[in-house]
């Protein structure tokens, strides 16, 4: 249920503020600031893609404007891991305040520092471990081991006099991870002991029965698939994957093929995760695309991005054959990851096209090559029992998500009125150790379009959709102002509107008529008349042709 949009009274002394900026209802753009005496604590930075129906937005970030006029408050950002949902808005953040402290693991640090070499910010960084601590003003926070599709992943628990937080970041409880790293239940035991007054976990697999399926599990599928096929391997995954692609990098190895990292991206992470350790790279494996060329086809394997459908990624340009690896006949491709909810028909063009040109295409519905980094319902069920917090807020997910979260919380005894439901902008406070709806901000999306960030706003995005979906008309007319007699035109031309011109013959009498109408009720500016004509053209397309163009008139006077 949604919250009653209500300004929150102003934050007791002795209580803790946490309010949501992303990632819930959504899956992506993940961000949570928490407030203590003043001071603010913020919990990654993440940016969310955009769906189909917002044409030429490249990113969408949370909506900063709680924080914009106190960024001077805030004591740090803490990043749970290296995802770009979790890391991706850092950058923008910094523009406002380059000196704010970013906090993480050595890995999400390093992939942070890369991406902000593009936006010319030299950051300022606290590398943290699993079983540190740190206190920043009147946060104690200790870090803790999750595992995940990305090494180095961290919850943190926040304690302050109001009580203690736990976050879980992204994760989930792999029992034999490839890096050998586990969630750290018995810290999650200690913390549980100690008391967890509200518990924020990850809702992705929330609604998905059972335990997630081991991250080696998917090693033999892609061997197996690797070791049949005769031509040319493209394998497609999240840049920052380290795990999926130490998998590939194995498999093909042990069958004596070479690969290429494809992507200004995937090379960039993979070369941070080797230098740092985290990606062992078998010898004389790794080659540049370019060597990779004057190999037979069936010694070759190009690890790329583009596994979400992406436009401009590296895959959607090979379907399109608009990259210079022309897939054909006989090569074989591998998806290599889930779908994030909305990128559904993205994808399956994709699909499509490279079937179409030949390929050979294994994907998560015909073959497991993938599996999830999030807990389901077992592993939540087990997070619980062993915290028993005595409140809960499920976190990162669509409302299905959290309220099987939710649902799960209660099963295993948490009061019901002490489980939160919230949204982007849901003020929570925390006191005595007991959370509560203090109130609720307006908050909107924030679009990145290019190299402008917020200019584009929801109309924007309207009018794109109808230009695309609908086309648009534009009426040139020249008119004495005092009489609305026409002096020149109706002159229309359209774009994407399937009709031909001589269709336009039978609304020019409509046009005219309404303009020497305007002209009788005494209207004497051309606003006036413009509305006329977009009222008659409008009435017309719609009544005639069941279209809803844009309708763009332009008057001027004679």
């Amino acid at each position: 249920m949604r919250t009653p949009l209500s300004e929150p009274a102003p934050l007791a002394e002795d209580a803790l503020r946490i309010v949501p900026l992303g990632g819930l209802g959504e899956v992506g753009r993940n961000m949570t600031v928490f407030e203590f005496g003043g001071k603010l604590l913020i919990v990654d930075v993440g940016v969310l893609f955009p769906e189909t129906d917002q044409p030429g937005v490249d990113l969408i970030l949370p909506d900063f404007a709680p924080i914009r006029d106190r960024l001077d408050d805030v004591l740090g950002v803490v990043l749970t891991h290296g995802h770009e949902d979790h890391i991706g808005a850092v950058p923008y953040l910094l523009r406002l305040r380059q000196d704010i402290p970013l906090l993480g693991s050595a890995l999400t640090l390093a992939l942070v520092e890369a991406k902000l070499i593009e936006h010319r910010i030299k950051p300022y960084t606290l590398t943290v471990k699993e079983g540190g601590t740190e206190k920043l003003g009147p946060f104690e926070l200790e870090f803790v081991a999750v595992n995940h599709s990305i090494p180095d992943a961290l919850a943190v628990a926040i304690r302050t006099p109001a009580g203690t937080v736990l976050h879980t970041g992204d994760f989930k409880m792999d029992q034999l991870p490839l890096d050998g790293r586990l969630t750290d239940l018995r810290a999650f035991a200690r913390l549980g002991e100690a008391g967890v007054d509200l518990f924020l976990a990850d809702s992705t697999n929330a609604d998905v029965p059972g335990f997630t399926p081991l991250e080696r599990s998917i090693g033999p599928v892609l061997e197996e698939v690797i070791s049949r096929a005769p031509r040319r391997v493209i394998v497609a995954s999240f840049s920052s994957h380290v795990h999926r692609v130490q998998q590939v990098l194995d498999a093909a190895h042990r069958n004596g093929r070479k690969v290429a990292l494809i992507g200004r991206s995937m090379v960039r992470n993979m070369t941070i995760a080797a230098d740092l350790g985290y990606l062992k790279v078998p010898e004389d494996v790794l080659i540049d695309s370019k060597r990779a060329a004057t190999l037979p086809d069936a010694q070759v394997v190009y690890m790329s991005t583009g596994s979400q459908g992406e436009p401009m990624a590296v895959l959607s340009r090979m379907a399109n054959l608009e990259h210079p690896i022309e897939i054909g006949e006989g090569d074989t491709v591998i998806l290599a990851s889930s779908l994030i909810p909305g990128n559904e028909n993205a994808v399956y063009r994709v699909i499509n096209g490279l079937t179409k040109l030949g390929a050979n295409v294994v994907h998560k519905g015909n073959a497991k090559v993938h599996v999830s980094g999030h807990a389901s319902a077992g592993e939540l069920m087990y997070a619980y029992n062993i915290l028993k917090p005595k409140g809960a807020m499920p976190v990162h997910g669509e409302v299905r998500h959290q309220v099987a979260n939710a649902r799960i919380a209660v099963e295993t005894g948490v009061p019901e009125d002490r489980v939160i439901i919230a949204e982007n902008g849901t003020v929570v406070d925390l006191a005595g150790g007991v959370a509560r709806v203090a109130g609720r901000l307006d908050l909107g999306f924030v679009y990145v379009d290019g190299s402008s960030v917020g200019a584009i706003t929801d109309a924007d995005l309207k009018d794109r959709r109808i230009l695309a979906e609908e086309g648009f008309i534009s009426i040139f007319v020249a008119i004495d102002l005092a009489t609305g007699r026409v002096i020149a035109g109706p002159e229309i031309q359209a774009r994407g509107f399937a009709e031909d011109d001589e269709v336009f013959a039978k609304v020019r009498p409509q046009i005219i008529e309404a303009l020497t109408d305007a002209a009788r009720n005494g209207n004497t500016d051309l606003h006036a008349y413009s509305q006329a004509i977009r009222r008659t053209v409008g009435r017309w397309v719609n009544t005639k042709h069941r279209r809803r163009p844009m309708i763009i008139p332009v008057v001027v006077s004679a």
